[in-house]
């Protein structure tokens, strides 16, 4: 199959089983860029020299759902995370309401196949970082009730109940109050999303819950050695489970030989006072300087198909997908440079001998299926369990931060 070919098929094949993306950073970088001021940012306008999306590309790129991170800063902590998450998800509903052409707001499997089925983009929205909750289960039903399908446990830093990847292991995985939240997201019918925990959160989390769990943006650990990416026994035990594992496109956690470079950029960054998350125009000029000067390992399309290619052997292919991190990194690999790009990576799949079908699911099926077992699971517990009114006192003997 020449090149031109595997294009021609893959977009056939996305407008007929579009992406369900499970990470985007879009309303983050609107919050840090123009203040939610979506006059100074109209995404019905090419924003291709600030953004990674917009609703052209969103459209070129075959997306038919996309899970908003309603992320705030692991820096904010109480009742400032809680109010910042609001204003995220505010956001999102903002953007719904004024490109109603385009987006559609979902709650359940069934309203994100109903908003595909009418031309438009299901948009749903995930949270990222326990911190979020505040350590409170009334917040987090509160959440839900705003519309927030899952939850990622933490992010960057450890969170009271639940260790990350990426900070030291203080819970060695997930604590009494950790596994009461996972057990009441079961409840609610919200999806626990294990990107950014540490491979003992992830075990723990797997054997606590009732329901399938994702990972909305992480690769394979097998294939980048990055403590975001996912063990393969955690891979393995997803078939059990029906979770699914999203595989992410960011470079540090793809290449290898990306994961130093990284490390040294975000050093010159931290010396400007600069956060390595930022997404401000001056930060993304500093990382653009110091690639000048110091080139960067450069991720392909080839290298998250690697990752597609080990994940589908040790997971299957019912437990896999697709979750960008668009707008959330300074850096994508070539040939998936922005939301328009999902294609270049279908067609890579399709000449590595993916099936259509396989490339289905991968798409777009696995992720719906996810969302509705997790409402069935939810339904059922609803009719046996009573909203949890534990607390972190109580189970871990820890005072919330307030």
């Amino acid at each position: 199959m020449t090149d031109t070919a595997a294009l021609e098929r893959a977009r056939a094949l996305l407008a007929e089983h579009p992406v369900i993306d499970g990470h985007n950073d879009l309303p983050w970088a609107l919050r840090e860029n123009v203040g939610y001021d979506l006059d100074r940012c109209d995404i019905s306008q090419d924003q291709s020299a600030r953004l990674h999306t917009d609703l052209a590309r969103l459209r070129a790129g075959g997306v038919g759902g996309q899970f908003w991170s309603v992320y705030v800063k692991a820096e904010y902590q109480g009742d400032k995370a809680v109010s910042a998450t609001i204003e995220q998800i505010d956001c999102v509903r903002a953007l719904a309401e004024r490109y109603p052409e385009h987006l559609r707001l979902a709650n359940t499997a069934d309203e994100l196949v109903a908003a595909r089925a009418d031309g438009r983009i299901a948009s749903l929205m995930g949270a990222e970082g326990g911190h979020s909750i505040a350590c409170s289960l009334a917040t987090l039903r509160a959440l839900y009730e705003l519309g927030v399908r899952y939850l990622t446990l933490t992010h960057n830093d450890n969170v009271p109940w639940a260790d990350s990847a990426t900070d030291e292991p203080a819970a060695n995985g997930l604590t009494r109050f950790g596994v009461e939240v996972v057990r009441e997201m079961n409840r609610l019918g919200m999806l626990v999303d294990l990107s950014h925990v540490a491979p003992d959160t992830m075990r723990d989390a797997l054997r606590a819950t009732r329901s399938p769990v994702i990972f909305s943006h992480s690769s394979s650990r097998a294939v980048c050695d990055h403590p975001r990416n996912i063990p393969d026994d955690v891979l393995a035990a997803l078939p059990a489970n029906g979770g699914v594992a999203m595989a992410t496109f960011v470079p540090k956690f793809v290449l290898p030989a990306a994961i130093e470079w990284s490390k040294q950029a975000e050093a010159v960054l931290a010396e400007r006072g600069l956060h390595p998350l930022d997404t401000t125009p001056e930060a993304l000029d500093a990382l653009r300087a110091y690639e000048d000067a110091n080139p960067r390992p450069a991720a392909t399309t080839a290298t998250v198909a690697d990752h597609l290619d080990h994940m589908r052997e040790v997971a299957g292919i019912d437990h896999i997908g697709i979750g960008g991190d668009y707008d959330g990194v300074a850096f994508t690999p070539q040939g998936l440079d922005d939301v328009a790009s999902y294609p270049n990576l279908i067609a890579e799949l399709l000449t590595r001998g993916w099936s259509e079908a396989d490339l289905a699911k991968l798409t777009w099926h696995n992720a719906v299926r996810v969302l509705r077992d997790a409402e069935a699971v939810a339904r059922d517990l609803q009719r046996t369990e009573r909203p949890s009114i534990a607390t972190i006192e109580q189970l871990d003997g820890v005072e919330r931060i307030r």
